[in-house]
């Protein structure tokens, strides 16, 4: 256990700005029996050396992630407070996370969501993230995001009938898909993800919060206040 003691007490020395130091016998009993009454703070302690991280590596790219491709925005365009969302239309996560997304954006009216298209799963993703930025181009993403998502499968059909539903001009969109118009900001997107050490979808980002994975529209909430807080 003592060792256990000196590298949490070494962390939150570190947190205070304090240089790592050897214990003497004395502190270690004694932050040996800290810890033992209070043994979740090596948990605390490491979590917020990973949020201290991802802060670190979302300041440099904030502004970029946070400006949507031209229309892939829902919420509120305007809205004060942002919430990233790195998402896959193939991906079982992200569908079940889009009623807490909509739930939130019903309960914000200052939440801006910037969506950006990730599509790692399939080459079904790929084409239904390209449909996904053509929509955006005429105007209609919003549409066509609740369409795809609720289509459930992702396949040529599948995505052909979410654009149309959503009320795309197809000939219009393929001809943008075909020029490779989107290709570029997938590829950003995908320069992003690598950036801030995202390897899976749904991945949520509120001001210098990370949440990886369908974690619910409580805990963005939280993330939420924290960063109006801030």
């Amino acid at each position: 256990m003592r060792w256990i003691a000196t590298i949490a007490v070494s962390l939150l020395a570190g947190f205070a700005g304090a240089a790592l130091f050897t214990l003497t016998p004395l502190a270690d009993r004694a932050g040996e029996a800290w810890l033992m009454r209070d043994p979740e703070v090596l948990t605390r302690a490491m979590d917020e050396l990973q949020r201290r991280a991802m802060a670190e590596r979302i300041a440099p790219v904030r502004a970029e992630m946070e400006t949507p491709f031209p229309g892939a925005v829902l919420g509120n365009p305007q809205g004060t407070v942002t919430l990233v969302e790195f998402t896959d239309y193939a991906c079982t996560f992200c569908r079940q996370s889009v009623a807490d997304v909509d739930a939130l954006i019903a309960a914000n009216p200052d939440l801006k969501v910037v969506i950006r298209e990730l599509p790692i799963l399939s080459q079904d993703s790929v084409d239904a993230a390209r449909m996904a930025l053509a929509a955006a181009q005429q105007g209609r993403f919003a549409q066509f995001h609740a369409a795809m998502f609720a289509a459930g499968q992702v396949t040529a059909d599948t995505i052909t009938a979410a654009a149309t539903q959503a009320g795309v001009d197809l000939a219009r969109a393929r001809a943008a898909i075909d020029a490779g118009v989107f290709d570029s900001q997938l590829q950003n997107n995908v320069f992003l993800a690598q950036t801030l050490g995202i390897n899976g979808t749904p991945f949520f980002i509120v001001g210098d919060r990370a949440l990886n994975g369908a974690v619910g529209r409580e805990a963005i909430a939280r993330a939420l206040d924290e960063a109006r807080a801030s």
